[in-house]
């Protein structure tokens, strides 16, 4: 009787709902990000920077009244570019929000990924509706490149993408347990 018991309370384990814990962890993204912003515009003016890694990586403080990499940030009219980047974001929000109520019952890439993503979408949001423009504040260069600035949204929602890619190209088909493969065989 125990042997039978013990895979249930392991199988019982593994379907708890993991919900909660990602949007903790979506919760903890717009915190780290709203801190981060909090500090970098105590610190530093709009337009300073501090260098820590000469040639690869500066503090900085801008301004970004576009979109991602600055998009749009020098267009005719900044109040229809704020506007439609709240209504975007507002409905990103929303359906990752849908996804992770729908997909969210257990911990893969994929669940995190979207956590993070929808972590990542509110903290510029709160940016766009309060402060009109999202502050960006971590600038890389590489060799000759120089990366746009972005901040610790910016970072959650690259790095949910990239887990949800991981899940998409190498998620394992679920495997058939050595006891269903006899409970298969006894019915048939």
């Amino acid at each position: 009787m125990s042997s039978l018991s013990t895979p249930l309370a392991g199988e019982e384990l593994s379907r708890r709902d993991a919900r909660p814990w990602l949007f903790v962890i979506a919760l903890f993204a717009v915190l780290l990000d709203r801190l981060t912003k909090v500090i970098v515009s105590a610190k530093l003016e709009a337009g300073q920077a501090i260098t820590v890694i000469p040639g690869f990586f500066r503090i900085t403080h801008v301004l970004n009244f576009g979109a991602a990499f600055s998009m749009f940030a020098e267009s005719a009219s900044p109040t229809a570019v704020r506007l439609s980047l709240v209504i975007f974001s507002i409905i990103a929000a929303g359906i990752v929000f849908a996804m992770i109520w729908k997909m969210g019952r257990i911990f893969s890439p994929a669940s995190v990924g979207l956590a993070l993503i929808f972590g990542g979408a509110i903290g510029n949001l709160y940016d766009r509706i309060k402060l009109h423009y999202v502050i960006d504040f971590l600038e890389v260069h590489i060799m000759h490149y120089h990366w746009p600035d972005f901040n610790v949204a910016d970072s959650c929602i690259s790095i949910g993408v990239v887990l949800l890619l991981i899940e998409l190209l190498w998620h394992k088909p679920k495997q058939t347990h050595v006891e269903d493969i006899g409970v298969l065989r006894e019915a048939n």
